[in-house]
C-alpha cells in the first residue's frame, strides 16, 4: 500500500492525466456551462447523467425478453440507431448539464465485430456523442495492444483504477487509464471513479487479458474516495462499475465506500429500475443491448443538491425512431459483411434465449449439437450471458443467421475433450454453484451457471458452500466417485492443458477438428428446424427454476 504522500502524489498525477486533448475539452465544457464571459451561471437546475451498457455490438432494434405477469414477454428494443435519437432526446431535455456514459462491454458481441476486430465501433461510438467511458471485462476479446486501440480511438476520456500494465514477475506498472474524471456543473463538483472486473483472467481465455494487472476496488478505494472528497473536495462522488450487480452491492456495502454516492453498475445485464440502497451507496445498472439508458436527475438549488430521481428508460423504436445519420454509418460499416451476417443457417421453432440463471434456450441448442457431434459423456457450454433473445419472423420460424451465430459464439473457440474423476466432477459442480449462487455476494464470479448434457443435477442454491449438489446422474446411473468420465467443451486460449471449462486435474486433454461454429453450422444443417426445449438438466431444490437473476435479499426484481 502507498504511503499517503505517494498516493496523493499518484493523484495528482491522474489529475494530470486528464489533461489529454479529449479531457481538456470536457473540462472546457464545463467552464462555459458554469462560467460565461466571465460571469458566473446559475447555480439552480438540474444535473442529468445517462448510463448505457452492454451494449455487445447490437446496431439495430432487437427482440428483448420480459418477465410480466409471470410469463415471458418479447418486444423489439434497443440497437445503436435508436440508441443514439433516445441519447439525442434526452440531452435535449437538458442540453447544457446533461453527462452520458457507458460503462463496457462495447467491442464484442457480433459478427461485425469480429471481422474488424472491433474497429467498426469506434466512428460509431463517436456519433453517439458519449461523455465518458469504462472498460469492461470483454473489451480485451481482441488482447491488450488492439484494446488499447480501440480505447484511445474514443474521443471522450476513459477512467479505470484497477488496470494496470504488467511489467512482468507480477509487478504493477502504470495504470492503463486515468482512474478517474472531474466534471463541474451548476456549482457542483462531481467526482467519477471507475473499477472494472478483476476476475477477467479466470472468468475469460487468460491470452486476451495478458499484459494486464487487475486489482479489487478495495486495493485502492478508500484513497481515491478520500483524495475526491477531501484534496478535490467533490460535492458527488460516482463509480463506474463493470463488477457485476451482486458484487457492486457488495461494494455499496463496504466501508471504504462511504463517501460514494452512486455505483453506475454493468456487467451482469440487470435492469434496476428503483436504486438499490446499500449501505453507504446506492446501485443501478441499465440492462444491456441497447435496450435501456439509466437516468440520474440530481436537482441543484443554489449549487447544493437538494433531490435526485432515477429511472430506466425504454428504447423503443416506436418513441425513438432510427437515428438517419448513425444508420449511414451503420450501413457503410456493415456493407462489406451484410450478405454474410444475414445467411441463414437454420431455424428454431421456439424463441432463444439466455436470461435465466439455471438454463436457457440458446445453450440448450448448443450442448444438443455438442452431444451430436462428440458423445462425450457430458458436454458442456459456459454461463454465458450475452445475446439478445431472437424470436419467430412473420414466417412463424425463428430465423438462426450466421450474424446470430456470432452473437451467441462470438468466439469461435476449437471443441476439445478431457476425462475426469466422478469427484473431480463433484467438485467441480459445488465450485460452480459457489460461483453463481456464494452467500457472500463479493464471492460471485458474475455469470450464469455452466449449462450441460448427458448429465443430472439436483442443487440447493441457497444451501452453505460444499453442501449444495443434492444428486448427480450420467447417463442414468449415479454419479460414480472413482469412474473416470468423458468431457467436451470449448479450449480457452490460455488454459494449461490439464484444465477444460474451468476444471482442473483433468487428462488426456485434445482438441478436436472442428470448431464451435463449424460444428452448429453442420448440425442446423442437417437438423433445422430444431426445438431446444428446456429438459430441467440442472434442477433447483429450493428455488424458481425460472430465476432470472443471482441477487437475493434486497428491494429488486428483474423485469
Amino acid at each position: 500500500m502507498q504511503s499517503r504522500r505517494k498516493f496523493l502524489q499518484s493523484g495528482l498525477l491522474a489529475t494530470a492525466a486528464a489533461g489529454t486533448p479529449s479531457a481538456l475539452i470536457a473540462a472546457n465544457n464545463d467552464t462555459k456551462v458554469s462560467v460565461i464571459n466571465g460571469k458566473e451561471t446559475s447555480k439552480n437546475g438540474t444535473i442529468t447523467f445517462l448510463q448505457t451498457t452492454d451494449v455487445h455490438c447490437q446496431l439495430r432494434a432487437h427482440d428483448e425478453l420480459f418477465w410480466e405477469n409471470n410469463q415471458l414477454t418479447f418486444r423489439k428494443t434497443g440497437g445503436y440507431a435508436h440508441l443514439a435519437t433516445a441519447l439525442d432526446v434526452l440531452k435535449k431535455e437538458n442540453p447544457d448539464n446533461t453527462i452520458t456514459i457507458d460503462t463496457g462491454d462495447m467491442f464484442q458481441g457480433s459478427m461485425l465485430s469480429v471481422k474488424t476486430t472491433g474497429q467498426a465501433f469506434v466512428p460509431l461510438l463517436n456519433a453517439l456523442n458519449y461523455d465518458m467511458y469504462l472498460p469492461g471485462n470483454w473489451e480485451v476479446v481482441y488482447y491488450k495492444k488492439n484494446m488499447q486501440k480501440l480505447m484511445g480511438g474514443l474521443l471522450a476520456p476513459k477512467v479505470c483504477a484497477n488496470m494496470y500494465h504488467d511489467l512482468g514477475d507480477g509487478k504493477k506498472g502504470e495504470l492503463i487509464f486515468q482512474p478517474y474524471q472531474i466534471v463541474n456543473r451548476l456549482g457542483v463538483k462531481i467526482g467519477i471513479l471507475g473499477y472494472t472486473d478483476p476476475l477477467v483472467p479466470l472468468r475469460q481465455s487468460p491470452l486476451y487479458s495478458k499484459g494486464i494487472i487487475y486489482t479489487k476496488p478495495e486495493e485502492n478505494l478508500k484513497q481515491y474516495v478520500e483524495l475526491l472528497k477531501e484534496q478535490e473536495q467533490c460535492d458527488f462522488v460516482i463509480i463506474l462499475s463493470h463488477l457485476g450487480l451482486s458484487q457492486q452491492i457488495a461494494l455499496g456495502n463496504h466501508p471504504d465506500c462511504k463517501g460514494v454516492d452512486y455505483i453506475f453498475g454493468a456487467d451482469t445485464h440487470e435492469r434496476v429500475r428503483k436504486p438499490i440502497q446499500a449501505e453507504y451507496s446506492k446501485i443501478v445498472e441499465p440492462g444491456a443491448f441497447g435496450s435501456f439508458v439509466g437516468r440520474l436527475d440530481l436537482k441543484v438549488e443554489n449549487g447544493k443538491i437538494t433531490g435526485e430521481k432515477y429511472q430506466l428508460i425504454e428504447v423503443s423504436p416506436q418513441k425513438f425512431p432510427a437515428k438517419k445519420e448513425v444508420l449511414d454509418i451503420i450501413k457503410e460499416i456493415e456493407k462489406p459483411y451484410k450478405e454474410e451476417i444475414n445467411k441463414i443457417l437454420g431455424y428454431s421453432t421456439v424463441p432463444l434465449y439466455r436470461n435465466f440463471v439455471v438454463e436457457n434456450t440458446i445453450d440448450t441448442m448448443i450442448v444438443d449439437a455438442l452431444k451430436w457431434k462428440v458423445n462425450a459423456d457430458v458436454v458442456l457450454s459456459n454461463g454465458f450471458r450475452f445475446c439478445p433473445p431472437r424470436t419467430a419472423g412473420k414466417d412463424g420460424k425463428v430465423a438462426i443467421t450466421e450474424g446470430y451465430l456470432y452473437d451467441m459464439l462470438p468466439v469461435d473457440s476449437t471443441i476439445r475433450t478431457a476425462k475426469a474423476t466422478g469427484q473431480q466432477i463433484m467438485d467441480w459442480l459445488e465450485k460452480e454453484l459457489q460461483n453463481v449462487f456464494a452467500q457472500d455476494a463479493s464471492k460471485r464470479f458474475g455469470g450464469w451457471l455452466i449449462r450441460f448434457k448427458g448429465m443430472q443435477v439436483e442443487f440447493k442454491a441457497f444451501e452453505r458452500v460444499g453442501h449444495r449438489v443434492q444428486k448427480v446422474t450420467i447417463a442414468g446411473q449415479p454419479l460414480d466417485l472413482t469412474k473416470s468420465y468423458v468431457l467436451c467443451a470449448c479450449e480457452r486460449d490460455g488454459d494449461p492443458d490439464d484444465m477444460l471449462c474451468r476444471m482442473k486435474g483433468v487428462k488426456e486433454g485434445t482438441n478436436t477438428a472442428f470448431t464451435l461454429h463449424s460444428m452448429m453450422k453442420e448440425y442446423l444443417q442437417k437438423f433445422s428446424p430444431i426445438t431446444p426445449i428446456l429438459r430441467h438438466d440442472a434442477k433447483i431444490l429450493d428455488g424458481p427454476q425460472d430465476l432470472l437473476s443471482q441477487v437475493s435479499g434486497v428491494d429488486y426484481q428483474f423485469v
